[in-house]
């Protein structure tokens, strides 16, 4: 039965050129609530705007239960946004699912993380942006693989609502945050270092910290503390032992000017006598399963019942809980495991059949499938409200791992558990970005890696890139060595301590990002693209970012920085700066031509920076001789912003002739003010930035007028040429110091894992192998006929295996050890077994075998072989499956055919299309264990046999002169003892 083709109903919301699309008008009178919206109400109202109607339309159609959504956009459009994902900044031609998961050893082409955002955003080629929100809280697939189309599909019914095009991005950002929400002022504390591990064991382990960040004048706000510090694993506890004295802690980190956060888990132990339990029991909280009863659940506690935080009874219980565990002295609080996490199941998480009692206004009684990827927003919720209710005059801090659209209305986020390696480090500043872009400005990796022992290098890099991101926070996992940024010697301690001033020198200009954040929604910390959104070369930029207007450009690998000279930077004038810590291992800085940006001294706290400590702009004039900028300031922590209670100072600078100077002048004053916050009595300097590493500079009184002289053109280009001389013989000087720090060298491979193919050869077959690029078989020959089977075998495609649904996810071209080879004249038979890591612990292992006994045939084995996983995780590992993909090449593609009998026992027979479809087959309409791919002009063909039990899904995938023939294991998780295996082999025939 075809899909039934919908003509969507539309309505004019919120503000010009945002519009709310429907499959029909009872499907709009069916659809659940928004979460996503600050106010449900703008999601249901319409608006009367004169000339507004929408340029792109959705179509809409219905497939069961599901409602699938197409949106066919110009083509050179570029896709941004889905919120917390993995890989690349840009999107276009990827797939995920919204479905908050517990994704610990996650990598590039991990599907679902812990958050959901079905948000996406499209840069047009004109460079006007365009987005798309799926307004539903359930699972949801967000499908941009093909060119300038967004796919999204879920349970029906859901409204579709459009943004734009706006003539800029930033103007996107700012409709959607009419929508849903911009965040709130952060507490200013929160924007310093952050030092965690997990776990600091002890209350003197914690206080030996903190003193020791002092003692080495590295800057740090903030001590974090995880489970460990509960007694029994039980939240709202402390450790009598360890934790004897949580008030005494929390003084001695005040007296010391460090803020402490503490971590509260969702799910709480099951056992009476636990004050939390016995009152959540009598408030009747928890979440119940389809039959009435509290569902129990087991994480770290052991068995937990988890609040049904979608319902105010729940809420109000939870913030009372928490207004009194702050009174020890907590400054923050942490929010983890939420999506909700639930060990030792296959889900990882609870039943989908689960029972919701929520409030009316977000939807009523409904399965935790409805409200799974909400739940952690509502913790968060209930957690900010609890602390508001605590101290009322100060601004909460709430950390979530799990969230939806519109959680940072409540909280920060980081990205989840990464791993200590050089693919982590480069998807920090990705996914920072495109959390950004779907709302959530306030994010940032672990620095370091959670996961895995960092090496001093690579710690170097990531507090170099990560000091500069809006969230900076160093966290390692339980078993790992030390990573605070001494663990690593004087040198690294050093580059750390240089990472971290740069911050703190920057926190004025940050602040004033965060407060234009919550006023405007447009993110911290942005894509290089927003340079110029025109600019195409720009939007696949993940190496560099923008903060405001300056260009952090990073490396996020091994290799060595490169000069600035062999930068590409957008267009327009880029000054380069630093604070005198330029260093080989550290980011470049460019200024935007036009742009002001505040800094300060460094401090070691925020709390020791005082309101009349001097101001410095970083100036950068633009082609016209102007420039202009903010500094935001209010008391750092309470709410009287909102009253007034600050002072946002418009600073301008130009250029001008005068008699008095040859060269002319820049004349720096106070544009403007808002605010009733009087302005301190101070310095102000200005770092005039008119060529490479060259400026001038002067200083006034704050508010005053300030006039600085310019240099000529040919005193300029002096000074730069002298200047680079000398910058380039201290970065050699340096760079050769680190190099022997470091033992930097050209990576060794493994043992087998050359830069040659391995030749295996039997019979009438004759294989390379490329152990360096993913293990893949490159070249199959079939020696009587000389024909070769493998298609682009040798630099991508030929025969390749990903541990997951998606196209080239992790195994596909990693470098694999060779554990054995045996020869043919050795044993009467040929075969190689390899292993690659595939991250998270795992390991995707390949056994490939010319049998003795056969002289046509190839045999495979392979697993997903859990080797390290995580005690976080249950001892289960990510959702992995095994997907073997061998792509065969067709001399005489109209003339092949694929041929088998099903399971049912029919005869089947697939014949190419003319376009690239994929044909996924399951069921009984699967293969029963065998089927052929035969060119029937040459009688040549491939049988492929396989064990039935170990395939789930054949898919055949139809290529430009060739075929895939796909085996799929099932999807989910490996331990130790429940590896995946496909064992299958290949005949190669001639009929």
């Amino acid at each position: 039965m075809a899909p039934a083709l919908m003509t969507p109903v539309w309505l004019p919301i919120v503000e010009k050129s945002v519009f709310r699309f429907d499959e029909s008008v009872p499907a709009r009178e069916d659809a659940a609530p928004s979460i996503s919206f600050e106010n449900p109400r703008l999601r249901e109202e319409g608006i009367d705007i004169e000339s507004n109607e929408p340029e792109f339309i959705p179509v809409i159609t219905l497939e069961g239960s599901n409602q699938i959504v197409t949106l066919k956009l110009p083509t050179g459009t570029s896709f941004y946004g889905t919120g917390e994902v993995s890989g690349a900044v840009e999107r276009t031609g990827k797939r995920i699912y919204s479905w908050n998961t517990d994704a610990w050893g996650y990598n590039q082409n991990t599907t679902s993380l812990y958050q959901s955002h079905p948000w996406v955003v499209a840069i047009l080629e004109n460079g006007q942006a365009f987005g798309v929100l799926a307004d539903t809280t359930r699972r949801c697939e967000i499908d941009l693989r093909k060119e300038s189309i967004i796919k999204m599909s879920s349970d029906a019914p859901y409204p579709v609502i459009t943004f734009g095009p706006f003539p800029t991005p930033e103007a996107l950002m700012t409709s959607l945050a009419r929508a849903t929400g911009t965040m709130q002022m952060p507490p200013k504390w929160a924007l310093g270092y952050q030092q965690c591990r997990w776990s600091y064991m002890s209350a003197d382990r914690v206080s030996e910290v903190a003193a020791t960040f002092r003692e080495k004048k590295i800057p740090c706000d903030v001590v974090w503390m995880d489970i460990d510090y509960m007694q029994d694993f039980k939240c709202f506890t402390f450790d009598k032992n360890t934790f004897p004295d949580p008030k005494a802690l929390s003084d001695d980190l005040h007296s010391k000017g460090f803020r402490g956060i503490w971590m509260l888990d969702p799910g709480l132990k099951a056992e009476k006598g636990y004050f939390a339990y016995d009152t959540g029991c009598e408030n009747d909280v928890w979440i119940q399963t389809p039959d009435g009863k509290t569902y129990v659940g087991e994480c770290w506690p052991g068995a937990v019942a988890f609040p049904d935080f979608l319902n105010e009874k729940t809420r109000n219980w939870w913030a009372k809980l928490v207004k009194d565990f702050v009174a020890v002295g907590v400054d923050g609080i942490w929010n983890d495991m939420n999506e909700p996490a639930v060990f030792k199941t296959v889900s990882k998480t609870m039943p989908e059949t689960n029972i919701h009692r929520a409030d009316e206004e977000y939807g009523g009684r409904q399965s935790h499938a409805h409200y799974h990827n909400v739940y952690g927003m509502f913790q968060a919720r209930s957690t900010y409200e609890g602390m508001k209710l605590a101290n009322p005059d100060k601004r909460p801090f709430v950390l979530t791992r799990a969230a939806f659209i519109g959680a940072h209305r409540y909280a920060a986020t980081w990205s989840g558990d990464n791993l200590a390696n050089w693919e982590h480090l480069n998807m920090s500043i990705p996914m920072a970005l495109n959390l950004g872009l779907s709302g959530q400005s306030f994010s940032g990796p672990d620095i370091g890696g959670f996961a895995g022992d960092s090496t001093p290098k690579l710690f170097a890099r990531w507090m170099g890139l990560g000091a500069m991101m809006p969230f900076a926070r160093g966290h390692s996992e339980q078993g790992t060595i030390d990573q605070e940024p001494w663990s690593f010697g004087p040198e690294v301690e050093e580059l750390s301590r240089f990472a971290l001033n740069r911050r703190y020198r920057l926190l004025p200009h940050y602040y004033t990002l965060f407060h234009k954040t919550h006023t405007t929604g447009v993110p911290v910390m942005t894509p290089v693209f927003f340079a110029d959104p025109t600019d195409v070369k720009l939007r696949k930029i993940d190496d560099s970012f923008l903060i405001g207007s300056i260009l952090v450009k990073t490396w996020p690998s091994p290799k060595r920085r490169n000069s600035h000279a062999d930068l590409e930077l957008p267009k327009g004038i880029w000054q380069r700066f630093h604070f005198n810590d330029d260093h080989p291992e550290l980011p470049m800085l460019f200024l935007k031509g036009g742009a002001i940006v505040p800094t300060g001294p460094v401090v070691q706290h925020v709390g020791e920076a005082s309101p009349t400590d001097t101001v410095t702009l970083l100036i950068a004039l633009n082609e016209t001789g102007k420039a202009a900028g903010d500094l935001y300031e209010d008391d750092g922590e309470g709410f009287g912003y909102q009253d007034g209670d600050y002072l946002l100072t418009h600073y301008e600078a130009e250029k001008v002739s005068t008699p008095n100077a040859k060269y002319g002048e820049v004349v720096i004053r106070v544009a403007s003010t808002e605010g009733r916050r009087e302005r301190p009595k101070r310095t102000l300097q200005v770092r005039l930035l008119i060529g490479e590493d060259v400026q001038v500079e002067g200083e006034c009184v704050d508010g005053e007028e300030l006039r600085i002289k310019l240099l000529g053109d040919e005193d300029v280009s002096k000074s730069i040429v002298s200047n680079r001389e000398a910058w380039t013989a201290d970065l050699d000087r340096k760079q050769s110091l680190l190099d022997t720090v470091f033992g930097d060298h050209h990576p060794v491979l493994g043992v087998g894992a050359t830069l040659m193919p391995e030749d295996l050869e039997k019979g009438n077959v004759s294989l390379k192998v490329l152990a360096y690029n993913g293990g893949r078989i490159a070249s199959m020959i079939h020696k009587p006929s000389g024909y070769e089977w493998m298609e682009e075998g040798f630099k991508n495609g030929g025969y390749e295996e990903f541990s997951g649904s998606e196209f080239r996810s992790s195994g596909w071209n990693e470098t694999y050890n060779v554990v054995k080879r045996e020869l043919a004249q050795m044993g009467g038979y040929e075969e190689i077994k390899m292993e690659g890591d595939i991250g998270g612990g795992l390991v995707l292992a390949r056994d490939i075998l010319l049998p003795q006994d056969s002289l046509d045939t190839i045999k495979v084995s392979s697993s997903i072989v859990a080797r390290s996983v995580g005690a976080g995780s249950g001892g289960f590992s990510r959702l992995v499956r095994l997907r073997i993909h061998p792509t065969f090449k067709l001399v005489h593609p109209t003339r092949s055919v694929i041929l088998y009998t099903a399971v049912d026992g029919t005869e089947r027979k697939m014949e190419p299309e003319m376009g690239f479809e994929e044909h996924l087959i399951e069921g009984s309409d699967r293969p029963n264990g065998e089927w052929k791919i035969l060119d029937q002009q040459t009688g040549l063909g491939v049988i492929n046999r396989f064990d039935v039990n170990q395939v789930a899904l054949c898919n055949v995938k139809w290529g430009p002169g060739s075929v895939a023939l796909e085996l799929w294991s099932e999807e989910r998780p490996v331990s130790k003892d429940t590896p995946l295996t496909i064992s299958h082999e290949y005949e190669l025939i001639d009929e």
